[in-house]
């Protein structure tokens, strides 16, 4: 039997793009649906400008 790539639930046929803070990819997810256009930031962390790993004590 073979796999078709086109039947529902194919997680890997779904459009990708990076963050634009940390360039970590981002899958499309149904609650983006409607403004996937404009979805630029993977979290809230990269939203906030808050680098990864934690904060950073001086």
């Amino acid at each position: 039997m073979r796999a078709n790539q086109d039947f529902k639930g194919n997680k890997q046929s779904l459009p990708s793009k990076p963050c634009t803070v940390c360039g970590r990819a981002m899958t499309w997810r149904k609650a983006w649906a409607k403004n996937w256009a404009e979805v630029r930031h993977c979290s809230d962390a990269c939203r906030r400008g808050t680098p990864r790993g934690g904060v950073q004590r001086a």
